[in-house]
C-alpha cells in the first residue's frame, strides 16, 4: 500500500511540474484572475444571480439547485474529508518551479481535495441537469477553474481530480432531486436554456 501511494505521489508531482513548466505567459494573468474570482464561489453566485433574474422560473430553480449543490459539497469537502485525509500540505510552488507571476494567495487549509474544483463541478453539473442548454458553457468554465488551481500552484492534480469527482457526484444528486421536485414538463413554463 505504501509503495502504491508513493508511486501515485510521484506521478502527481510529475504532472504538477509539467504544468509549472508550461510556457504560456499570456495565460498567467487571466488564469490567475479566474482562480481568484472563484474564491468563496463568487463566480457561481454571480451566475446564479443572473439565472434568477433573467432565467424565469426554471432559471430560479437552477440557481437554487446549483447553490444547494455548492453548499452540500463545501460542507463535506471542507469538513470531514479534509480532516480525515490528514490535512495534506500544499505544494511547494517555489521548489517545484511554478513561475511567481502565476501565484495566487496560498490557502491556509489542507490541499486535499480541492474545494474550488469541487464547488465548480457541483454547480456546473447541478445547473446543467436543470438547464441542459447551459451544460457545455458551465462545464468549460468549471474545467478552467479546476485547471487554474494547478496552474497557479495551490493544488496537486490529484487534489483537483478528487475535488471534481466529489463535486460532480453532489451536483448530479442535487440536480436529480431538483428535477424530481420540479419536473421540466410543467405546463405554461418557458424553457430558458441559453
Amino acid at each position: 500500500m505504501s509503495a502504491s501511494l508513493h508511486r501515485i505521489s510521484g506521478y502527481d508531482r510529475a504532472a504538477y511540474r509539467a504544468v509549472a513548466r508550461l510556457s504560456t505567459p499570456a495565460l498567467d494573468e487571466p488564469i490567475r484572475r479566474v482562480s481568484d474570482f472563484a474564491n468563496f464561489s463568487k463566480l457561481w453566485f454571480v451566475v446564479a444571480g443572473a439565472l434568477a433574474v433573467f432565467g424565469g422560473p426554471r432559471g430560479r430553480r437552477a440557481a437554487v439547485t446549483g447553490l444547494t449543490a455548492i453548499g452540500a459539497t463545501s460542507l463535506v469537502v471542507n469538513q470531514p474529508i479534509k480532516k480525515l485525509t490528514g490535512e495534506r500540505l500544499r505544494p511547494d510552488r517555489r521548489g517545484l518551479g511554478v513561475p511567481v507571476q502565476r501565484w495566487v494567495r496560498m490557502p491556509a487549509s489542507g490541499s486535499f481535495p480541492s474545494g474550488h474544483s469541487a464547488s465548480a463541478a457541483a454547480f456546473a453539473v447541478a445547473v446543467g441537469g436543470v438547464l441542459p442548454g447551459l451544460r457545455p458553457a458551465l462545464r468549460v468554465t468549471a474545467s478552467v477553474i479546476a485547471f487554474s488551481r494547478v496552474y497557479t500552484g495551490v493544488h496537486y492534480p490529484s487534489d483537483v481530480l478528487v475535488g471534481v469527482t466529489i463535486g460532480a457526484l453532489f451536483g448530479r444528486l442535487t440536480g436529480r432531486l431538483a428535477l424530481r421536485r420540479w419536473p421540466p414538463s410543467e405546463p405554461n413554463e418557458k424553457e430558458h436554456t441559453s
